[in-house]
């Protein structure tokens, strides 16, 4: 593919396809069209003869990595968990206590339908398609963190912006270091589990969880 055709693709995937859903008058759901967008990615990838497919999991590269990952999300997930008491204690943990098992339904299918689906379009496809758009390591994990953030635009708010930013910086870097989505998403669905279990999911979707909440309590 020529550069030209790359740059082109990058903009429709990474820039239009964002604004145009953040400021088209339909409320669409947010999580199917992330899978079809993720799904050319995959395919991408998949049919590319260059690509190595073991990126796609490699799960090998999470030993001897769970407990610096863990350790740093612990020193992470505190001082969010002061800032939301500090800040917003009326949002402190208000989705666990509000919709427990709606909750914990979330946990399990979060990393599933969301985070791996990100993960191949952030993470496994950028680094491979655009290497050469954005040469060398860093600018392609701060172009990949960038975009990542891009993305969150579609939750009108800046805070949704600046938090996937700086977990978009360490997905990136984790994945760019191990070539393992597997480690990447393990990462990444830490991270965005705790945003909804400490209280800052509503930042993070268009108020599905608030109406399918209120559907299971009653």
């Amino acid at each position: 593919m020529s550069r030209t055709a790359l740059v082109v693709e990058f903009l429709v995937l990474y820039v239009a396809l964002p604004l145009g859903y953040r400021f088209s008058p339909v409320r669409l759901p947010a999580l199917p069209v992330l899978w079809v967008v993720s799904a050319y990615a995959g395919w991408r990838l998949v049919t590319d003869p260059r690509f190595d497919r073991i990126r796609l999991w490699n799960a090998a590269q999470l030993s001897g990595r769970v407990i610096p990952i863990l350790a740093i999300f612990g020193a992470v997930a505190l001082l969010i968990w002061i800032g939301v008491r500090h800040f917003a204690p009326h949002l402190e943990f208000s989705f666990v206590r509000t919709y427990p098992w709606f909750w914990a339904i979330v946990m399990v299918a979060y990393p599933v339908v969301s985070v791996y689906p990100q993960g191949v379009l952030y993470r496994a496809f950028f680094f491979e398609r655009y290497a050469g758009l954005f040469p060398g390591r860093w600018p392609m994990i701060v172009a990949s963190a960038a975009a990542f953030a891009f993305l969150h635009i579609i939750f009108r708010n800046w805070l949704a912006v600046g938090l996937t930013f700086a977990g978009g910086l360490l997905f990136a870097w984790r994945y760019e270091v191990t070539g393992s989505l597997a480690v990447s998403c393990f990462e990444h669905a830490l991270y965005g589990c705790w945003l909804f279990t400490v209280g800052l999911g509503q930042y993070f979707y268009h108020g599905t969880i608030a109406a399918v909440g209120s559907v299971i309590r009653h």
